[in-house]
């Protein structure tokens, strides 16, 4: 792998600052198939008073790659030797994406002490992604590969208007503000190809125009010294619009929903405090999901809760535990190789996190997160309602030094446990743990950095479904797991310089 970091910081006074990073890589990765991966990414920030009392922030960005993926691929096809574990059934998947975005803040402090914040956004997005994960199930001849493609033009506004004011002995933080966000795509695309330059159909071929507004008010009320309320009550309305290129229909939907909050804070001494949040929110569809049914049933409420702790039992220690509940009126799965989205009815998740951060010296800190989940779905069979490769377990820890002297890293583990892959658990996704080194070496001109990826070489499968495919010998289909395979040892030196 080559690469190049560069990153200047310019400054006229303490108020104002201002940077430019950039970087530029290729590598050809680990696969058997070369990935020939490219990437340019370019960021720039100002930060800046225009006035006594407001400061602008200016975020710029640039980001373009391009690459050949191996794809999925099927147990079967490693266990018999047909492929390697870092190989490829279609070795012509791949594809290229970029995205240029700027953000504009305002944030002023009124002289009575309000606070207004201003947020313009825009993003131009773009990709073109070749992708075959049935292998010859549908099409014995050329193969199952599909193309999705899109041109994105995004924008938006969010603004809010904050104040405080005192009844009686307690205190009134008070926030409304609306969100407006517009999503423009031209030529949302989904064929059926051959070695990533023959279109042999159309699939969908489109436009998108999709409004989403919204408008809200938070209250957080300070009680008192130990307990603390807050409120809050969020409108979003949705309007979608899909222009149809190939059936020569243009529809229209629309859709509101409220989702309101209530979160108690009980703080009983500066080392314990009990929590309790709810509320509601929702799941978002897609446009070409949205107007087929007019808008009916396409933001289906979720609620949810947890109840905490957050517990110092001694200044270097810091335990946070809570138990959470989510109930799902409906859930939405994206089948990308047929390009609709489908239902998969109501569904409820519960589970116990756990976080741990303890400083063991002046240099040392360590820190562990623990996640239990028992996700179902709901009014199915027994043993029938599990939810595909919904996780189970997870953690991930590290031992991080950070030594005055310049020298700091950390070491870093994740771990996932087996989870089902489908709805009876006769397929199981199995789990993994997997190392990282991170280790630096900073001065006031330089950072000279090793990052270490899979530091023990441990084989593991990162991304995992049941896919119901078939090879190009076999005369039946086979439903199994299909997956690309984790990085291996992988160790990447990078020089920083500042100016």
């Amino acid at each position: 792998m080559a690469g190049l970091d560069l990153l200047g910081k310019a400054g006229r006074d303490k108020n104002q600052s201002a940077y430019l990073a950039s970087e530029y890589s290729f590598t050809n990765s680990y696969f058997d198939n070369p990935q020939n991966f490219r990437r340019l990414n370019v960021v720039g920030k100002y930060h800046g008073h225009v006035s006594a009392n407001t400061n602008l922030t200016l975020t710029g960005s640039t980001f373009y790659s391009k690459w050949n993926h191996s794809g999925q691929i099927p147990d079967r096809a490693v266990e018999s030797g047909e492929v390697g574990f870092f190989g490829s059934v279609d070795p012509s998947e791949g594809g290229e994406t970029s995205r240029s975005n700027f953000n504009a803040q305002l944030v002023t402090l009124t002289p009575r002490n309000h606070v207004i914040k201003n947020q313009f956004f825009y993003s131009n997005y773009n990709f073109e992604l070749y992708s075959n994960f049935t292998f010859f199930l549908e099409d014995s001849l050329n193969g199952d590969q599909i193309r999705q493609k899109e041109r994105r033009n995004l924008f938006g506004y969010n603004g809010s208007f904050s104040t405080q004011s005192n009844v009686g002995s307690s205190r009134w933080t008070t926030t409304v503000g609306v969100q407006y966000r517009h999503d423009l795509t031209k030529g949302t695309e989904l064929s059926h190809t051959k070695n990533r330059s023959e279109t042999i159909d159309p699939i969908q071929l489109g436009n998108i125009n999709e409004l989403n507004a919204s408008v809200y008010a938070d209250e957080l009320i300070q009680v008192s010294d130990h307990f603390t309320i807050n409120a809050g009550l969020r409108l979003d309305f949705f309007r979608n619009q899909y222009q149809d290129l190939l059936a020569m229909t243009n529809r229209l939907a629309t859709a509101a929903i409220v989702s309101p909050k209530l979160n108690f804070y009980y703080t009983f001494n500066p080392r314990l405090q009990l929590y309790l949040n709810t509320g509601k929110g929702f799941h978002s569809n897609d446009t070409r999901g949205v107007v087929p049914q007019g808008g009916r049933e396409i933001l289906p409420p979720a609620y949810g809760s947890d109840l905490g702790v957050i517990f110092k039992p001694f200044p270097k220690l810091l335990i946070n535990a809570a138990a959470w509940y989510l109930w799902l009126q409906q859930e939405f799965v994206y089948v990308g190789d047929a390009g609709v989205v489908e239902p998969s009815g109501r569904t409820r998740r519960q589970g116990l996190d756990l976080s741990v951060r303890y400083q063991i010296t002046h240099n040392l800190y360590f820190d562990l997160d623990l996640n239990t989940a028992k996700p179902r779905a709901i009014g199915e069979l027994e043993g029938q309602n599990y939810l595909p490769l919904a996780p189970t377990f997870t953690t991930v820890g590290s031992l991080t030094l950070q030594n005055k002297s310049g020298f700091s890293g950390s070491l870093r583990y994740r771990y996932i446990g087996n989870r089902p892959a489908n709805e009876d658990n006769s397929i199981v996704a199995k789990g993994y743990l997997v190392n990282d080194l991170q280790v630096n070496y900073s001065q006031k001109r330089y950072n000279l950095g090793l990052s270490i990826q899979n530091l023990f070489d441990v084989r593991w499968k990162e991304t995992q479904f049941a896919t119901n495919s078939r090879l190009k010998n076999e005369t039946e289909p086979v439903e199994e797991i299909h997956f690309t395979p984790g990085t291996p040892f992988f160790a990447r030196l990078s020089l920083t310089f500042f100016f």
